[in-house]
């Protein structure tokens, strides 16, 4: 199994917008860009919104067929990790193996010092092709990059060989996930990461490295557009180096795990890889959900109702909601109005406050961020919050088809 150059991960907390999703995916084929449609939910949402990896699955499979998708698709079993695989296998087959929690933990002294007789020959001066600086290593490097990473590196492998065992290794995407840490990834590290990876014969098809700057849940893109570009740039650089070097499958390609609608960094993204010819992986996570919030509010009556009482009860229980996520959201308790202001707004007023559009009037970044986040009170709603999403299932499917399509897609791939 061999994903395509482009894909999209797409995230549906609670399974109503597949037909959406894939309509944008179908216009931007239309449109000349081929991009492969990944479904993609984690262990913690499944757990939340209580799914299952199978409900994922059926989402797909019932999507593809109803739109005559004749392209190949997967089904992500997001960040997991051996304590949770086993109930991923049957209905997965794109495996994001988590392994940030790993890294810092020292591997094995002997093997420490085999990564190091390993690696040693590319001690001194390392000039990657297309990066113009040469990168001065010593032994002393590669021990420090080995204490940080080996052991990380050894633990996706045992996960990746305990799915490839089960369902065979023909048969599935392997993705390595180091995304969800304080500190990036340098461009070095990064190589001597994926040398571990080839080591171990993992036949990663997509990596997901941590980035300079902030990828907050829902918002833009944080952080000096500049040395993101620099980086990005030496990533791709650094990839196909590796791929040469190292033997890994051709194709591998990097993953932006962007937080939902990295906006600013879109083109950045796009005009690189076009550049180099490469390939692309770009996750959104809670998109939809907030399109689906978005919807609600804009269809009024009942919608907009439930859509008010989704943001007073994570008004209410902020501190519980923002604890698991408090890495990766900067909300500013002064910037949020209250529930009897909102109480009070219209159906576009609130709409327009929620829409990812910055610079727009009543945009607010940080109402935005606590409703991404606030996706478990939703959940507790059960039918009523189900049940408005078949009410008003067409307003909110032309939210998430168009957010997709005109603000992630086009930007993307500059259609």
């Amino acid at each position: 199994m061999k994903i395509s150059k482009y894909s999209f991960g797409m995230g549906d907390r609670f399974g109503h917008q597949g037909n959406a999703q894939l309509t944008a995916l179908i216009k931007a084929k239309n449109a000349g860009v081929d991009v492969v449609p990944v479904w993609n939910k984690s262990h913690r949402e499944h757990s939340i919104v209580g799914t299952s990896p199978e409900n994922v699955r059926t989402e797909a499979d019932d999507s593809v067929k109803a739109l005559g998708w004749e392209g190949e698709y997967y089904v992500d079993a997001d960040h997991i990790n051996m304590s949770n695989v086993d109930g991923y296998i049957d209905h997965s087959d794109f495996f994001t193996l988590d392994v940030a929690d790993y890294i810092n933990e020292a591997a094995d002294d002997q093997k420490l010092q085999a990564f190091v007789n390993d690696f040693k020959k590319y001690a001194g001066e390392l000039q990657i092709p297309g990066i113009s600086e040469a990168f001065t290593i010593t032994e002393s490097d590669l021990n420090t990059i080995a204490k940080k990473y080996l052991f990380a590196t050894e633990k996706a492998a045992a996960l990746y060989r305990h799915i490839a065992d089960k369902k065979g290794a023909d048969n599935l995407i392997p993705e390595v996930s180091m995304d969800e840490v304080e500190d990036p990834q340098t461009p070095v590290e990064l190589f001597f990461i994926l040398g571990m990876l080839a080591k171990e014969n993992l036949p990663l098809q997509t990596i997901a490295p941590k980035f300079t700057g902030r990828f907050n849940k829902g918002v833009d893109y944080e952080g000096e557009v500049s040395q993101f570009e620099k980086e990005f740039e030496e990533d791709l650089l650094v990839i196909d180096f590796a791929i040469k070097e190292f033997g890994l499958p051709e194709n591998v390609k990097l993953s932006v795990h962007s937080g939902s609608d990295k906006f600013s960094i879109y083109p950045i993204i796009g005009k690189l890889i076009k550049k180099y010819d490469k390939g692309i992986h770009v996750k959104t996570a809670g998109t939809t959900w907030l399109e689906e919030v978005i919807g609600l509010a804009a269809a009024g009556g009942t919608g907009l109702e439930i859509a008010r009482k989704v943001y007073r009860k994570a008004f209410e229980k902020q501190e519980a909601l923002c604890a698991p996520y408090a890495t990766v959201i900067d909300i500013d308790p002064a910037g949020l109005p209250t529930p009897d202001e909102v109480d009070g707004w219209t159906a576009e007023k609130y709409a327009n406050t929620l829409r990812h559009i910055p610079g727009h009037a009543d945009y607010n970044s940080n109402f935005r961020q606590l409703i991404h986040v606030g996706y478990k009170v939703a959940a507790d709603m059960g039918d009523d919050y189900k049940n408005a999403l078949v009410e008003n299932a067409e307003i909110i499917g032309g939210c998430v088809e168009e957010n997709i399509f005109d603000r992630h897609l086009k930007r993307l791939f500059d259609l």
